[in-house]
């Protein structure tokens, strides 16, 4: 049996839109209650629920895509508390501790054609790239930094079918004694070819490492030195689908004049919040009908007379 989990005390459609458009610039859960009035629990059920609905969205849309040029990186943050400051019963358990959200953004486009949260190990390298290109309609040069999982997994998800390149950063000794926040300075940027045939000048990974400014600057639970983390890895990824329904489909780029979805030929009109909100509804819809239809089953079922002995 299938177990839905529906809240049904909805918030208002122009509640719930006041609440989305508060979550996707950047605010905390907490801040968001403060702003809108809506209780602290509601809005964390609020962020899962849309989660699921714009992941499923969003699976379902970005494929068959027409990319040339993709650039990929991973982004860490930490759930519940720090390495060093996780309890031993949590520690080397997955949504404990660091956690990488892995992106792949189309260059000419800017749509985030995939991301993914989880490790930083080479299964979960193999899971994202494979994902990756499973979306992609045609060849495409690939740009990674380097990550050395990328390396088996780009081999394991494209075979030869692929111009891949790698952008390993060189860095100097930093001068500061205090370097947690104040990285090395790069004193300069080494390409290597892995396969195929990358045009040199297109190897670059600006557009990606802009973007994971674009993702601390828009989710609180991605901004160093505040008490915004995630607590719950399910919020962590929920917050991150949101982040990135939100700026494929409605956030119009300042380059492009239109949303990376437009761009990309994903979608032919300017999405808004209420359109996020009528898929969470429809969602709900579905789930209602599914929940009666078992819920009439069972009871269809239990009242049959039952066998007689013989």
């Amino acid at each position: 049996m299938v177990k839905h989990n529906i809240n049904m005390n909805r918030l208002e459609p122009d509640k719930r839109k006041a609440t989305i458009a508060a979550l996707v610039e950047g605010n905390s859960i907490r801040a968001v209650s403060r702003m809108t009035g809506v209780a602290r629990n509601t809005v964390t059920s609020l962020l899962v629920d849309l989660g699921t609905t714009c992941a499923e969205f969003q699976d379902k849309a970005l494929r068959n895509l027409s990319c040339r040029r993709i650039q990929c990186d991973e982004i860490w943050a930490f759930c519940y508390a720090k390495d060093k400051n996780l309890p031993f019963d949590k520690q080397g358990q997955f949504g404990f501790g660091s956690i990488w959200t892995w992106t792949a953004i189309d260059a000419d486009t800017k749509l985030i054609a995939s991301w993914m949260v989880g490790s930083r190990d080479t299964e979960a390298a193999t899971e994202f790239i494979g994902d990756l290109a499973g979306r992609l309609a045609n060849r495409v040069q690939l740009t990674t930094d380097g990550h050395t999982p990328y390396l088996e997994a780009v081999d394991d998800a494209f075979g030869g079918d692929i111009d891949y390149a790698m952008l390993i950063k060189i860095y100097g000794e930093s001068a500061e004694p205090e370097k947690r926040y104040s990285p090395a300075e790069c004193t300069g940027c080494a390409a290597r070819t892995i396969t195929g045939r990358p045009e040199r000048r297109h190897v670059s990974t600006s557009y990606v490492e802009r973007q994971n400014l674009t993702m601390r600057m828009h989710m609180r639970r991605f901004t160093r030195l505040t008490n915004g983390f995630s607590k719950k890895v399910e919020n962590h990824i929920a917050a991150v689908s949101l982040h990135f329904m939100y700026y494929n489909f409605v956030r119009i780029h300042t380059t492009l004049k239109v949303t990376p979805a437009m761009a990309a030929g994903v979608t032919d009109r300017l999405w808004e919040v209420e359109d996020i909100v009528r898929l969470l509804e429809e969602r709900e819809e579905r789930l209602a009908v599914e929940e009666r239809t078992e819920r009439n089953l069972r009871s269809y079922t239990t009242s049959l007379p039952s066998k007689p002995k013989r």
